[in-house]
């Protein structure tokens, strides 16, 4: 597999199973972006305990949207400040794989990219906002709207099958599998029949000790 392409790029099209692997490789990328964060922690003053570090392993998409919320900031100690400006710079390369895979996989169900927009950021921008609303029954559809387009996301890209055959974006990434296992099958009752034509006929002699007297 090219790994640059599988990781980085936007074109082409993925299946469920690459897009939850390419999930597995963002969460241990950020497990170990967590792992620095708390040693810069560590070096800046703070205890480490470990209910901190294993909510540092954590894949968390908010932190995606701390990232653009001043008020994350402002609200962090001063020795809590080196370990943000480290994740503002380290995660978006997760981010980036995470699009890239996820665009992929957009496309393995015939659309585009930009359906992230409603799917992710729309949902993450309000969630991350939406203590600055009013508490208004006027504010509850956007509420709604927001986790089903979320919910809808999740079974776009990690529960439907891509569409059968080529597309717009690109060859069917189950094909390959599909064409193996087909061309397996022939072979395979070839293999038997072949066998199965190959049997030994019985010897046409009489068995030992029966022979036939001549003249009698």
């Amino acid at each position: 597999m090219d790994w640059t392409w599988y990781l980085f790029r936007f074109d082409g099209r993925i299946n469920r199973a690459l897009l939850w692997q390419a999930l597995l490789a963002v969460m241990l990328l950020a497990a170990v972006l967590g792992i620095i964060g708390e040693v810069i922690r560590v070096f800046n003053g703070h205890k480490s305990t470990s209910t901190t570090l294993i909510f540092s392993l954590d894949f968390n998409l908010d932190e995606l949207f701390n990232a653009v919320d001043p008020r994350s900031y402002r609200l962090l100690a001063s020795a809590d400040r080196p370990a943000l400006i480290f994740k503002v710079f380290a995660t978006p390369l997760f981010l980036w794989i995470y699009l890239a895979t996820a665009t992929k996989r957009l496309h393995d169900r015939n659309r585009s990219g930009w359906w992230m927009i409603p799917f992710f950021v729309v949902p993450g921008l309000f969630d991350q906002f939406s203590d600055l609303l009013p508490n208004s029954n006027w504010v509850l559809p956007f509420a709604l709207a927001a986790s089903i387009l979320w919910l809808w996301g999740l079974v776009e890209m990690f529960c439907l099958r891509g569409t059968s055959g080529d597309n717009r974006f690109g060859a069917d990434p189950l094909a390959d599998i599909e064409d193996g296992s087909a061309t397996a099958s022939p072979a395979a009752k070839s293999w038997e029949q072949q066998s199965e034509l190959e049997i030994v006929p019985p010897s046409a002699s009489p068995p030992g000790g029966m022979h036939v007297k001549r003249g009698t």
